[in-house]
This record gives structure tokens, sequence and C-alpha cells, in this order.
């Protein structure tokens, strides 16, 4: 009688891993689990006096729908914010998505983000490259500033080179270049994005003077940012960057 409860609690431990491993990749449910951090976000570009992301585009758009006032700006978080529950209730009706979903996914980025560096710095040096990361600017931030700067980082440079930029340059190769392989379009598609993703930290007043080291080790940061957002979807690659920045900022 024991061997079969056993044998049943492995059946439905390994489904449950199974089940939190698929969810979690979801695209749509990934969406949903990185509202709060876009919240947190809003919230600090307050409190900040307006810092943020230097591929954010989506608070410009917000404050100008808001024309500049706190109130609406605040009423258009809320809306998000409802439309986050809303969310969560569909998934949930839906079977995809359990409240035990996102702290397990915290924990799973931030296990990433902790051994991040350390893989990219071992990545380059199997290349016989020297690792060098600036800190540029954000010696001169404070706490607040830091944490806004690393949730922005995480949110919109997963979205913008990750989600649209490699997503979008492979569709693209696959529709209009035909003859390229589905494998090489993929490629080119992770390198690319990843090659603007390095670059674009070297542009504006808050930009990192040009170094190859720096250049380079943001640039394979880039690439595995890739492997984790293909293999464990958009919501896993927003908090592992968010968190490894936070690491490295604060």
């Amino acid at each position: 009688m024991s061997k079969k409860k056993s044998k049943v609690a492995v059946v439905q431990e390994t489904g449950g891993i199974r089940d939190y491993l698929r969810d979690s990749r979801d695209l749509r449910t990934g969406l949903v689990l990185v509202v709060p951090l876009f919240i947190l976000y809003q919230i600090g570009v307050l409190a900040t006096d307006g810092i943020r992301n230097g591929v954010d585009f989506v608070t410009t758009a917000m404050w100008w729908a808001a024309q500049g006032q706190t109130s609406y700006y605040l009423g258009i978080n809320l809306l998000i914010l409802l439309a986050f529950f809303g969310g969560i209730y569909f998934l949930r009706d839906k079977g995809k998505l359990q409240p035990k979903l996102w702290p397990i996914m915290i924990a799973e980025s931030t296990i990433y983000a902790l051994f991040f560096g350390g893989a990219v710095i071992k990545l380059m040096s199997v290349f016989g490259l020297d690792a060098t990361l600036a800190s540029g600017a954000a010696e001169e931030m404070n706490l607040i500033q830091k944490l806004v700067l690393s949730i922005g980082a995480g949110l919109y440079e997963e979205t913008v080179f990750r989600l649209i930029g490699m997503g979008g340059l492979y569709m693209a190769l696959r529709k209009f270049a035909k003859d390229v392989p589905g494998w090489t379009a993929a490629i080119i598609a992770v390198l690319v994005s990843s090659l603007i993703f390095s670059a674009i930290h070297h542009v504006g007043a808050m930009g990192d003077p040009f170094t190859l080291g720096t250049f380079l080790f943001r640039f394979f940061a880039g690439i595995l940012l890739a492997v984790i957002y293909h293999v464990r979807g958009f919501a896993v690659a927003v908090y592992t960057h968010a968190i490894y920045d936070i690491f490295v900022m604060i």
C-alpha cells in the first residue's frame, strides 16, 4: 500500500514540475507575471523624477496619454493592474496560472541571476577574451534610482531585444528569406539582437564609455539571455535580467 502511494506521489511531483515548466514558459502567462515588475517600475519612475531605462518606449506614451497629470498617470497604472488581475483570473480558469507559479519563477530566476555573471565570463574565456564590465554612471546614483533602472532593464530590454528584436528578426527571416534554414535564422537573430543590445548601452548620456571588454561582456550576456528566453520563456528572462542587474548595481 505504501509503495503505491509513493509511486502516485512521484507521478504527481513529476507532473507538477512539468506543468510549471510548461506554464511559466507560456507567453501569455509570462506577460501577466511581469506586470508586478511593470507597476513597481512605474512607481519608481515617479519617485525618481522620471529616471527610466534607455529603451523605455511605454512610459513616455503613458505620460502623453495622461497629459502630464500625475493623477491620470496613476489611473492608467491602476487600469493596467486591473488588467493584470483579469489576466490572472482568465489564466487560472484555463489552468495555466496557479498562485505558486510566481514565487517559484522568482526563485528560479534568482538562481540564474546568481550564476549569470560567472557564466558570461566563462563563455568569454572559452574564446580567449577578457571580461571587463564598467559601472558607468550608476556609481553616481542613489539606491532607488539603481533599483528602478535595474527593473527597467529587465522589463524593457528583454521586451525590445529578445521578444521583439530576436523574435521579430527570426520571423522576418523565415518569411522573407525562405532559403535560409531555421537554425541559421535563429543564430542570426540571436547574434544581431545581442550586438544591438550591447551597443545600445554605450549610447546617450547614461551610456558607458566604450571598451572592447565591456561591449563583449554584454554581447555574450545577450546571447545567454536569448537562450534563457528561448528555453524558459519571457518572464524568466525578464526577472533573471532584472535580478542580476540589482545584484551588480547594489
